[in-house]
């Protein structure tokens, strides 16, 4: 399989966004929103996730237990199939097929997305962003496949943004680290911290989890970035299989079958004298004493989600850090399902909360890698959980979201964009929410 050289990827991503139109589909704001959004006193970033995947950096499995075409979306299916899901809804990420082999393997959007966040900057201020994880695919750095790690990070990470560089040179993204960052080794997360300390347009603290500040004192925001793969790597607990209804299986009943898997972590990435206790109470500390106008929180790994799948994880994490987030935070961003979503929690279950406001719940995990909604385990969770309520997603897309905090309004501005399955990179606007900011209860 023959890799494309680094400069001719950067030549191509250029060219294509030198002849790149916005889609007239896409609903752009209009000027005096324009003149909100580009007001000195508001904040406007970009959010998303999982982008760090191309066809030139293949799983194994893909190589070693070859399929072509037809027999790669035979396997989709019967996948689908296995998770309990509606044959009806049946559908497959866009297909690449390696010329030399014939060897099948899915396509990636990550340069596709990266030239629409491009066009959306030209549009739109985009003052930063916040990379939710899973940078590298499939391995992380350090990988044993013998390819360069140098390059590896330049084709995976900087590449698709390059565009967006080229648009708004002084952009920085603030990356978290996912669990496929960590499959490799200590090693490989610290090569990737340190290829970003080179990086004018990135930036990661070596111990995975950092703070910072951005707009002016009374208007400000404060990010509080969660290495949530090492908070998980120190629990213990079970993927436990949905049932054909899409209900959620019950973990001793799993057991007795043998259906119920333990979620083993690596030897690496377990945590080390107690740095996932340290982290949690980092986080809990940092936000009850920041003294900024608003706190937003974000990790690759979710609360909670409509794919299905990473529903055990959801349940742990939320154990974790809900209380602290209810109390203190005004929203949650994660990747890790690679769809887009918009949920709330009204952390009813956690006395602590500060606010008769929900929690928004924002997933941004489609920027190269797409997957499906469970509706069945969607419509499960809606009846099942009170506290839960979805109120937008998309599936089976590329995209990412770009977030305004209005400091006029004291509100919160989501709207999430995809670009088209086909790799054009074009910008389709899709949807756009409002929350309040999250003020502390009147205390009688």
């Amino acid at each position: 399989m023959k890799l494309l050289k680094y400069s001719s990827i950067t030549t191509l991503i250029l060219v294509t966004v030198a002849c790149q139109q916005v889609n007239t589909h896409s609903t752009l704001a209009n000027q005096a929103e324009n003149n909100l959004h580009n007001s000195s006193e508001n904040i406007n970033f970009l959010a998303f996730g999982d982008g760090g995947y191309s066809v030139d950096y293949p799983k194994k499995k893909h190589i070693e237990n070859p399929l072509n075409k037809t027999q790669f979306i035979a396997k989709e299916k019967q996948d689908w199939l296995e998770d309990y899901r509606p044959i009806t809804e049946f559908d497959h990420a866009p297909i690449h097929v390696y010329p030399e082999s014939g060897i099948a393997t899915e396509a990636s959007g990550a340069i596709p997305v990266g030239q629409a966040m491009a066009t959306l900057c030209k549009q739109r201020l985009c003052e930063f962003g916040i990379q939710l994880g899973d940078n590298i695919y499939p391995d992380g750095a350090d990988a044993d496949d013998g390819k360069d790690d140098q390059k590896r990070m330049d084709d995976l990470i900087l590449g698709p943004l390059l565009p967006l560089f080229e648009q708004t040179p002084e952009l920085v993204v603030y990356s978290a680290l996912g669990n496929h960052d960590w499959k490799t080794s200590r090693k490989g997360i610290a090569l990737q911290t340190e290829w970003m300390t080179k990086q004018k347009n990135f930036h990661m603290d070596k111990q995975g989890y950092y703070r910072y500040t951005k707009g002016e004192p009374g208007n400000e925001v404060e990010f509080f970035v969660l290495d949530t793969n090492m908070l998980l790597a120190g629990q213990t607990f079970y993927e436990v299989p949905l049932n054909p209804d899409g209900s959620e299986g019950k973990l001793d009943i799993a057991l007795k079958a043998g259906t119920a898997e333990l979620e083993v972590h690596e030897k690496h990435e377990g945590p080390q004298n107690n740095e996932d206790k340290i982290q949690l109470q980092w986080l809990k500390e940092g936000l009850a004493n920041s003294t900024a106008k608003w706190k937003i929180v974000y990790g690759h790994h979710i609360l909670w989600s409509i794919g299905g799948t990473k529903y055990s994880e959801g349940h742990v994490l939320r154990k974790l850090i809900m209380p602290t987030l209810c109390q203190y935070a005004d929203a949650y961003i994660a990747g890790h399902e690679h769809d887009l979503e918009l949920l709330t929690d009204d952390c009813s279950l956690y006395p602590e909360s500060k606010s008769v406001e929900a929690l928004p719940l924002i997933i941004s995990g489609a920027a190269s890698k797409m997957r499906g909604k469970h509706t069945p385990f969607a419509n499960y969770q809606e009846k099942t959980y009170p506290q839960y309520e979805l109120l937008w997603s998309k599936s089976f897309t590329w995209g990412f979201s770009h977030i305004n905090i209005d400091n006029v309004n004291d509100q919160l501005n989501v709207e999430f964009f995809t670009t088209p399955r086909d790799g054009n990179g074009k910008l389709t606007s899709e949807y756009r929410h409002t929350f309040s900011r999250r003020i502390a209860k009147n205390v009688e």
